[in-house]
C-alpha cells in the first residue's frame, strides 16, 4: 500500500464515466484527484474492517487529514465531510474552510486560537438544550461559517453598521478588516446576541457588542442586551465589551446627533439615480435644494427607511471623506479593539 495518498493511482488508471463518456482521473484537476485519494483509501480502511470482524479481531483506524477541502468547490467540500465522517474509527480533520466547519456536528468541532498562549475551544453542547444548540447552528454557523477563523468579532443589530463599521475601521487603522482578522457580524435584532455570545465564549474568540440603547414602551434594547450578556457566561465585565450609542438613540439617530447632517445630506444626493446626463441637468439642482432643507427628523426617516443598505456605506464615504473626527462611539469601539488585538490605531 503506498505512503503517499496522492501516489494511490500510480500502476493503475482510474476512469471517470458518465452515461456517454469516459475520463481518465490524470487528467482531471487537483481537487478531483485528491478526492478520488480519498475514497480510495476509504474503501480499503472498509476492507480492513470487514476483514477484522470476519476474523474477530480489534480494528479501530485513527486517520488524520489535512485540509482536504484544497481545490474543491464549496458543495464539493460538505459532500467530501460526510464520506469522511462515515470512514470506520477516529477522524482528526484540520480545516480553513467554513463550509466543512458549518457541516460538523457542533460537538465535533474544536478551535485553536493564538495569542500570548494557544487555547483549545469546544462548545459544550451537554449543557445546552435543543434549542439553544439549534439557534448556534442555525442562526451562526450555518449563515457565518467565516467567523470560526475571526482574530475578534464585532457583533451588532443594524445593516447600517454592517455596511458602515467597515469603512470606518479601514480608514482608522489604515488596514481592512481581513487584514487585522476583525469580522462585522450582525445578529439580525436586539434579541438574538445571545447564540453567537455561547459560540464566541466557547471557542475563545474574542467579541464586542457594538448596539443601540433604545429605551421606549415595548422596547428596552439595552436591558436586552444587558441579560443576554449575563447569560452567556462570559467572565468579562461589561464596560470591557460593549459600547451601548447614547441612551434613546439607535445608529442612524446617533450620527444625526453627533452632526453628521452635512454628510447624511450629501450621501442621499449621492444616491439618487438619473436615467441620462439630460435627466440629471433638469432635476439635480431642485432636487439638492429639497435635501438641503431637509430638518434632523427627515433626515432620520430617510436613512432609517428601507434603504438602509443603500444609505449606510454612502454616509460613512462622506463622514471620511469630510475629514472630520469619526463619531465618538466608534472610535470608543475601535480603542477597544486595538486593546484586544494590540495594534497601533492610525488615527488620534
Amino acid at each position: 500500500f503506498t505512503k503517499k495518498i496522492r501516489d494511490l493511482n500510480k500502476g493503475l488508471t482510474i476512469y471517470y464515466t458518465d452515461s456517454h463518456d469516459s475520463f481518465s482521473m490524470e487528467y482531471h484537476g487537483m481537487g478531483t484527484r485528491s478526492w478520488s485519494s480519498l475514497l480510495t483509501l476509504k474503501a480499503f480502511i472498509s476492507l480492513l474492517s470487514i476483514n477484522a470482524q470476519k476474523e474477530k479481531s480489534v480494528f479501530f483506524p485513527v486517520l488524520a487529514i489535512e485540509e482536504p477541502e484544497a481545490h474543491l468547490h464549496p458543495n464539493a467540500q460538505k459532500k467530501l465531510f460526510g464520506q469522511i465522517d462515515a470512514i470506520a474509527g477516529q477522524k482528526i480533520i484540520s480545516t480553513h474552510s467554513p463550509y466543512i466547519a458549518a457541516t460538523a456536528k457542533l460537538d465535533q468541532i474544536r478551535n485553536f486560537y493564538k495569542d500570548a498562549t494557544v487555547t483549545c475551544g469546544k462548545v459544550e453542547t451537554d449543557s445546552l438544550t435543543g434549542e439553544e444548540i439549534r439557534k448556534i447552528n442555525r442562526q451562526v454557523i450555518n449563515t457565518r461559517g467565516e467567523i470560526f477563523f475571526s482574530k475578534l468579532i464585532v457583533f451588532f443589530e443594524g445593516e447600517t453598521e454592517e455596511q458602515a463599521l467597515p469603512i470606518f475601521a479601514q480608514k482608522h487603522f489604515n488596514k481592512t478588516p481581513v487584514e487585522m482578522g476583525l469580522d462585522f457580524v450582525g445578529v439580525g435584532g436586539h434579541g438574538s446576541y445571545l447564540p453567537f455570545l455561547r459560540f464566541a465564549e466557547a471557542l475563545n474568540i474574542p467579541w464586542i457588542i457594538f448596539t443601540d440603547a433604545e429605551n421606549t414602551p415595548g422596547k428596552n434594547v439595552k436591558g436586552s442586551v444587558q441579560q443576554q450578556f449575563s447569560n452567556c457566561g462570559s467572565p468579562k465585565n461589561e464596560t470591557d465589551c460593549i459600547v451601548f450609542i447614547d441612551n434613546g438613540n439607535d445608529f442612524e439617530k446617533q450620527l444625526i446627533s453627533d452632526d453628521f447632517g452635512d454628510e447624511i445630506k450629501k450621501a442621499i444626493a449621492s444616491s439618487d439615480v438619473y436615467t441620462n446626463e439630460k435627466h440629471r441637468e433638469a432635476k439635480e439642482q431642485d432636487r439638492l435644494a429639497e435635501i438641503e432643507s431637509y430638518d434632523d427628523d427627515k433626515l432620520y426617516e430617510i436613512i432609517s427607511s428601507g434603504n438602509k443598505t443603500q444609505y449606510g456605506p454612502a454616509i460613512a464615504e462622506q463622514i471620511v471623506k469630510s475629514g472630520k473626527d469619526l463619531p465618538a462611539k466608534v472610535i470608543d469601539l475601535f480603542g477597544k479593539i486595538s486593546d484586544i488585538l494590540k495594534i497601533e490605531e492610525a488615527e488620534a
